[in-house]
């Protein structure tokens, strides 16, 4: 609430802060948060995972087609295929995105986007097997822009708070409350505003690139029975970006950090934790969120705290049969943090947002790969 009333008190926001039912604490801006200004972009709420967001595929593959078997086996197919965690390509990824990318951005950050691109993170990163109501086999992918997206925001919010000092302004810069921000009318802020929508088609040619693999290990890994697969148009969604919108008749930045845009008709992606259902939903274009609605479920608990508190054995437990795969922590162990016990409940959270959205489909996990 601290972060929300900073958000409130700038003398450029709009109108009001609306926080989602995921919110909860973020570096300067909560993460499920929505901000809108006049006329100005502050990199820290766009967050430093620019575009992390989402992708999905449905199939007309019958569940019960994922066996125990083919479930663990996709699991291992997509991370022999997909490097995971800090993990990279061990050779330059082709793509013609990157000969538009911007003069501006130093080749010293550009340098090892290339070998990033088609990777997962770690984190709350995930690709995961799904069913719909429908009983078909379904594909997710949650990811962003990698560490080409983090020292991208990191240099422009450095940039920001250089120039904010600079100008003697009294809004806090530094720190977990740092609020540095861009004037449009700057050459740096109209840079920045470049590089963010660059990161942005990054992460989407990123996670497709994820999902095209996953999907690959699905086709290849089916009995012959299921020959024949066909898959549903992809849905993709970001919910770290800011963009120019109009609302309350003003043209104005509305900055997204945890949150999904929800224009009236517009679908989207909201996942629930590693071991919960994730939901396929439609926007219904209200207007005190500025068109948007949550991009998760949430943390209750910070990663710290999960590691810390939970056991392999209370984590397998909540998971139940869904097959599964994380990643270790930095001192060698498993790592917890993305436990179903870390996040609030998904279907509490959806059941608030029932001005923001209306549900299309409840998806569940079969078979989860985190980084």
């Amino acid at each position: 609430m601290r972060q929300a009333n900073n958000l409130a008190n700038l003398p450029f926001a709009f109108r009001h802060v609306a926080l989602m039912p995921d919110g909860h604490f973020g570096y300067g801006m909560p993460i499920g948060g929505v901000l809108a200004t006049l006329g100005v972009v502050i990199p820290n709420c766009v967050g430093v995972d620019i575009g992390c967001g989402m992708s999905f595929v449905s199939t007309n593959v019958p569940a019960e087609a994922a066996t125990a078997e083919l479930r663990k086996a996709w699991t291992h197919s997509v991370k022999r295929d997909v490097p995971v965690g800090f993990n990279h390509h061990r050779t330059e990824q082709d793509w013609p995105g990157f000969a538009d990318m911007p003069d501006c951005i130093p080749s010293s950050i550009h340098g090892k986007a290339a070998y990033q691109l088609g990777t997962l993170g770690g984190g709350n990163h995930f690709i995961e097997l799904q069913k719909n109501d429908e009983g078909k086999l379904c594909i997710m992918v949650h990811s962003g822009s990698r560490n080409f997206g983090y020292r991208l925001a990191k240099r422009y919010n450095d940039i920001a708070k250089d120039l904010c000092d600079r100008w003697y302004s009294p809004i806090p810069t530094k720190g977990e409350d740092g609020l540095a921000f861009l004037p449009m009318e700057t050459d740096e802020a109209k840079e920045y505003f470049t590089v963010m929508n660059y990161a942005l088609e990054f992460a989407f040619e990123s996670r497709k690139r994820m999902l095209e693999a996953a999907s690959s290990a699905l086709v290849h890994l089916l009995p012959a029975e299921n020959a024949g697969v066909s898959f549903g148009e992809m849905i993709n969604i970001h919910h770290n970006f800011a963009a120019w919108e109009h609302h309350y008749g003003k043209n104005i930045i509305v900055h997204r950090k945890g949150a999904t845009q929800a224009k009236k008709g517009q679908l989207g992606i909201i996942p629930g934790s590693m071991g919960t259902s994730s939901y396929i939903v439609r926007g219904l274009g209200n207007k005190e969120s500025f068109e948007s609605c949550s991009h998760g479920a949430g943390r209750v608990m910070g990663r710290g705290d999960a590691n810390r508190k939970l056991t392999m054995d209370a984590v397998k437990d909540a998971m139940g049969d869904i097959v599964f795969e994380i990643g270790k922590s930095r001192g060698g162990k498993p790592d917890l943090s993305e436990a179903p016990q870390a996040y609030k409940d998904i279907d509490a959270v959806i059941a608030a947002e029932s001005d923001l959205v209306e549900v299309v489909t409840k998806l569940s996990p079969l078979a989860v790969v985190k980084g």
